[in-house]
């Protein structure tokens, strides 16, 4: 880039010399000529090399009828005309992979694992600065305010403030304690803490967003990928309509100029603009605000989804847990209940389990070690503990898939219009009692509903496995018209295939623990949080590296205008060379104007498609 700058610098100081010679100098344009011929040759080096390079890859962009018009007005005699037309040809491509390579650059840098060294903590307590690549799972590191985490880990000492923009697209500082997780790739601010190693290098969350964003660059829209198909047909149409025209204007003095005209104007630099650089803008506003593609195409049937479903638990819903009510049977005892559910949730991630394991361990209950854990997904846990005791903690179709019956419980009526959600435990066949959790509504959730139906969306829907009055207390709340519980991650792929077979372009949001099915069946499926990036590995198409609901709108929005960002495009591409064959036969076009078409198509172009790296600045705080 910096070379062709050069090259344009000093064609263009050549080409103002050759035009100052012609008036200032009287030697019939001997000087004049002279200093057009050099700028015509420094200006032609910089897309020579391009052409060649084009051809050893393959991909043919028709700079060659640049080349080919700028020999033509060679021939002709006119070379300061001809170095004009370098100069706006060559300025043209420079704009040309400028734009891409510039949000290219912007992307990467959001992609960037910093490089650097890690303090690694050895077993005697001793230090070893080590590079980052090095880090292997239950390494221990510590980590000094200013200094970038290099792993994905757990804290184990300290407590800290981190900025984690580079994966949540947050930029404001989270405060974090111990046993919180960090994330390589973002800067700690403020204390010292000590982080034990749980994934390193391309395994982190920053390496994997560092594949979703390459994957999606190299990914292409269809209309793009049929262009480039019929690309090779191009030139040889092109010449020959060049050939039509110079055999029809061969008795015209200005016949060889229309020629050189529709060669200049027929360079497609708008149109090999017109996509790349709306798509690279795109994905670059989105990976700001933590929104990750694996193809392209996934922003292009973005814009046309007309129903959205959520996941409650975790989407909706904050998905943190907390236990609210232990309702024991009779003859037991609230802590038995409590340990019971906790030696069987032990193994799972669950927000429902992390919810019981956190009250367990606050109020120091004795937990049971627990083996043979079987999780059954959206249903329940069994496991069996060191004394051979059997444990169920599930859901009430979990308990009847077991024959434990729901009038075996106590107050269940009672809690059933609280909202609560409940989790069963039984022992060796026998009923214990229940746990009550609540849950609560994100604070964006109600606003993000609305948005999206002034956004065109005919269709939203909220399904969960949770019980039927939790899942009605929680859409009344938001207004949801179509809500359904008590669904089985099966029950939620015949939920999508419902939808889909009603005519609705479906997009799925869940937070991927058991929603991998829903957002894979979906049109577009997107997770959410921090464990995105892994579901849309997976299942998901789009990750959301945080939980923050406006930018779901806001997806749907620069979806919208991406498309129409590139129907601009392609349409001005269309038109200066549509418009240019036409006027360049019938003589009413310079091979200057036409070149400066070409410069004027590009910059706007350029222009268009910068205007979608700003969007979503304001969500950006």
């Amino acid at each position: 880039m910096k070379q062709k700058i050069i090259c344009l610098i000093v064609g263009l100081v050549f080409i103002i010399n050759s035009f100052l010679a012609a008036r200032l100098i009287n030697d019939h344009n001997f000087v004049s000529s002279i200093s057009a011929f050099i700028a015509i040759i420094v200006l032609i080096i910089p897309i020579l090399k391009i052409v060649i390079n084009d051809i050893r890859s393959g991909s043919m962009k028709m700079h060659e009828l640049a080349i080919l018009a700028i020999l033509g007005s060679c021939v002709q005699g006119d070379l300061k005309t001809s170095a004009c037309i370098a100069l706006f040809i060559l300025f043209s491509i420079i704009i040309e992979t400028s734009s891409a390579s510039g949000a290219e650059i912007r992307l990467e840098s959001l992609a960037k694992i910093t490089p650097g060294k890690a303090c690694r903590l050895l077993d005697d307590g001793s230090e070893e600065e080590v590079s980052g690549h090095l880090l292997k799972p239950n390494d221990v590191i510590r980590v000094k305010p200013g200094e970038n985490i290099l792993a994905d880990g757990i804290i184990l000492k300290g407590i800290t403030s981190i900025n984690e923009a580079n994966i949540t697209g947050e930029s404001l500082p989270v405060d974090k304690l111990v046993d919180e997780q960090v994330f390589a790739g973002t800067s700690n601010l403020s204390g010292v803490i000590e982080v034990k190693v749980e994934k390193a290098g391309d395994d982190t969350a920053i390496g994997r967003v560092k594949e979703l964003i390459l994957k999606a660059q190299e990914s292409k829209l269809p209309f793009v990928r049929m262009i480039d198909e019929y690309a090779r047909f191009y030139m040889p149409v092109v010449l020959m309509l060049a050939g039509i025209v110079l055999y029809f204007n061969r008795h015209e003095p200005d016949g060889l100029d229309r020629v050189i005209a529709l060669l200049v104007a027929t360079c497609p630099v708008a149109l090999i603009l017109a996509t790349p650089a709306a798509v690279v803008a795109s994905l670059s506003a989105a990976a700001r605000l933590g929104i990750l593609f694996k193809d392209v195409n996934d922003i292009e049937a973005m814009a046309r989804t007309d129903a959205v479903i959520f996941d409650k638990t975790g989407t909706l819903t904050t998905g943190i847990l907390e236990v609210t009510r232990l309702t024991p049977n009779d003859g037991i005892e609230p802590s038995e209940l409590l340990a019971t559910a906790a030696a069987a949730e032990s193994g799972s991630n669950h927000p429902a389990a992390k919810a019981v394991i956190k009250l367990a361990e606050s109020v120091h209950v004795s937990i049971e070690n627990s083996h043979l854990l079987h999780e059954e997904p959206g249903r329940g846990v069994k496991a069996t503990c060191d004394n051979n005791d059997e444990i169920l903690v599930g859901n009430l179709n979990w308990m009847n898939e077991n024959k434990i019956l729901r009038n075996d419980f106590l107050d269940i009526d009672d809690a059933e219009t609280s909202g609560m959600s409940l989790l069963f435990v039984t022992k060796n066949g026998k009923s214990l009692g229940w746990i009550g959790l609540s849950d609560k509504e994100r604070e964006q959730a109600a606003e993000c509903l609305t948005d999206l139906s002034q956004s065109g969306v005919s269709h939203i829907a909220m399904i969960s496995g949770d019980r039927n009055t939790v899942v009605k207390n929680v859409s009344e709340k938001l207004d949801i018209a179509n809500s359904l519980g008590e669904c089985s991650p099966l029950d939620k792929v015949h939920y999508v295939d419902r939808i889909k077979e009603q005519g609705y372009q479906v997009a799925f949001i869940g937070d991927g623990v058991n929603d991998g099915p829903a957002l894979a069946k979906s049109h577009i499926g997107i997770a959410m949080g921090a464990t995105g990036i892994d579901v849309a590995v997976e299942s998901a198409a789009i990750a959301l590296m945080n939980n923050e609901l406006n930018r779901i709108p806001f997806l749907l929005r620069l979806a919208k205008k991406m498309k129409i960002t590139i129907i601009q495009n392609f349409l001005t591409g269309g038109i200066i060379i549509i418009g240019g064959i036409s006027l360049s036969a019938m003589g009413y076009l310079s091979p200057i104007i036409a070149a400066l078409s070409q410069l004027i198509g590009a910059i706007f172009v350029a222009m268009n498609s910068a205007k979608l790296i700003k969007s979503g600045e304001e969500l950006y705080v």
